[in-house]
């Protein structure tokens, strides 16, 4: 299993939060290279003058650029769930195509999406 990181997730780490690090540093260290939604990254990023840990942790990952496919999934996702987090819509349906958890501050909008969709897919909270 692999694993597809949120907006929170960058923000954890870009906060310098041990735990979102540790989490890194343990799939890096198992040979896994974790997903992050290009979607996700325009969310985080602010200031790359000042995001020299997101930026170090991005290096670790792997971009995954918004396709027709996923943006139509998460349109419908959005649609079925009654809600308007097109950007958290991504992650899930990321996610779910993949076969991936997902790692989050946030797990409350996240859980509500993934009760929407056939593929149950885990949500790992992180910072709780």
């Amino acid at each position: 299993m692999s694993a597809t990181f949120d907006t929170g997730m960058l923000i954890a780490l870009d906060r310098n939060e041990r735990e979102a690090w540790t989490v890194l540093r343990r799939l890096v260290d198992r040979g896994e290279v974790p997903i992050v939604p290009t979607i996700v990254t325009a969310q985080a990023w602010r200031d790359g003058r000042r995001q020299a840990r997101l930026a170090q942790a991005l290096h670790n990952c792997r971009p995954d650029p918004l396709g027709d496919d996923v943006a139509r999934r998460a349109g419908e996702l959005c649609g079925r769930a009654g809600t308007s987090d097109v950007v958290d819509a991504v992650v899930i349906a990321t996610a779910r195509r993949r076969g991936d958890d997902v790692y989050t501050s946030d797990i409350d909008d996240l859980e509500h999406l993934a009760d929407h969709i056939t593929r149950a897919i885990t949500i790992v909270p992180i910072g709780h």
